[in-house]
């Protein structure tokens, strides 16, 4: 017993000690590669690709990419706000000459309507033995008459619902050249080619669509009918120089098809846009040739009421020729005959755009100057409403209907 409580003392006060060896690892040092100066992420980032030209953007011996001109910047910076001062102009003065068309037509009309109630009024009056009366009423409807004259001679000379039309089509195109430059400046180095060909399509648009009324309006009943021209005669400076290995893009497949198209456009869309503007200018120029006709013939009818051998039919002339002009200005008006006109013939210069866009590609002998193919394509397939695979169909359908002589088809889904 006094042999374990010495051996339970010795526990409680004894000590237990070790040692742990572990062995000495080398030292080594890491060394990394010095990063050369600048952006990391510029450098790591892909390269600069111009959409146009489907190329990386020019670089200088250092490898950055090439500054454009700030001068050249600043000119399409300054072409940018003069576009954007033309559309908010051409927007005001299409609304106004929109509020025209309907001011004018409910002027008239009510002018011409007072006309034929004072006209009868004045029969009525004669009738009854008025006198005096009789005289001041009928110069008061032969007096309305004329000023109807006056006005709706007027209002047919210069069409104000084709001059709204004109300033809408206006509005649209500086919106596209607006969004052109915008993507040029975005995606590109701009150079001075691309200032001049801005400033020319800007004067070829004021040239197409003039503000003024006095000395440069548009002819409003032209001898012939032609599609709206908005561009620049000179052929516009082609980039596109990416996609298949020194093909770009095209094909002789796509080469016929292209072709084709361009046959299609004249044969069919162009041609009948034409036809359709033809008749709304001969219908244009029968009802504004007849308007002012019919409220001169209802003058000279008013002023002859009441008299003894002509009354009777000074009184039905006077009544019907008045309430014919009515329905003759509403028709031409009221239906925008002269704003169906413009309308037609803009459309036919969309498709002439494009045939001459098309036929300046297909002229280019070589054809990295051209514009990418299947970028071309897939325009003109957006353009005329059609997929890519109905645009190939319209070659084959066109084909066959000449080989059958029947009805081609229209390469325009959208119109």
């Amino acid at each position: 017993m006094a042999a374990l409580l010495q051996a339970s003392t010795f526990c409680q006060r004894g000590t237990v000690r070790s040692t742990l060896h572990v062995p000495k690892l080398p030292v080594t040092r890491l060394s990394f590669p010095k990063l050369p100066p600048g952006n990391l992420v510029e450098e790591l980032s892909y390269p600069r690709l111009n959409i146009s030209t489907g190329r990386e953007t020019p670089k200088n011996t250092a490898g950055n990419p090439v500054d454009s001109d700030p001068m050249v910047i600043a000119k399409l910076y300054a072409i940018k706000v003069s576009i954007e001062d033309r559309i908010e102009m051409h927007m005001n003065i299409g609304e106004q000459r929109n509020n025209w068309n309907h001011l004018l037509l409910n002027s008239i009309n009510a002018i011409s309507l007072s006309g034929v109630i004072m006209t009868a009024l004045a029969a009525t009056t004669a009738a009854a033995g008025g006198g005096t009366a009789v005289l001041s009423i009928k110069l008061s409807s032969t007096l309305l008459y004329l000023s109807a004259t006056g006005i709706l001679c007027v209002m047919n000379k210069i069409q104000p619902s084709q001059l709204a039309e004109e300033q809408r089509n206006a509005v649209r195109l500086f919106k596209q050249l607006h969004a052109q430059i915008e993507t040029t400046l975005a995606v590109k180095n701009p150079t001075i080619a691309d200032v001049k060909e801005a400033l020319e399509k800007v004067l070829a648009l004021d040239k197409a669509y003039p503000l003024p009324l006095l000395g440069a309006m548009l002819d409003k009943f032209p001898s012939t009918v032609e599609p709206a021209v908005w561009w620049p005669n000179r052929k516009p400076r082609r980039e596109g120089r990416f996609g298949k290995k020194g093909k770009n893009g095209w094909s002789i497949e796509l080469e016929e098809e292209m072709k084709e198209i361009v046959g299609v456009l004249k044969r069919r869309d162009i041609a009948e846009y034409l036809r359709l503007g033809q008749i709304a200018l001969k219908v244009n120029k029968m009802l504004a040739i007849s308007g002012p006709l019919l409220t001169g013939l209802a003058a000279f009818g008013s002023a002859f009421v009441g008299s003894s051998s002509y009354g009777s039919w000074a009184t039905m002339v006077g009544v019907i020729a008045g309430a014919l002009a009515s329905v003759v200005n509403t028709l031409e008006h009221g239906g925008q005959v002269g704003m169906v006109f413009e309308m037609y013939r803009s459309t036919a210069g969309i498709f002439r755009l494009m045939e001459e866009s098309i036929v300046a590609n297909l002229e280019e002998r070589d054809v990295e100057r051209r514009e990418n193919g299947e970028l071309l394509e897939m325009d003109v397939a957006l353009k005329l409403g059609r997929s890519l695979s109905e645009l190939k169909d319209l070659m084959n359908t066109s084909y066959s209907s000449q080989s059958t002589d029947g009805t081609e088809e229209f390469a325009s889904k959208l119109f």
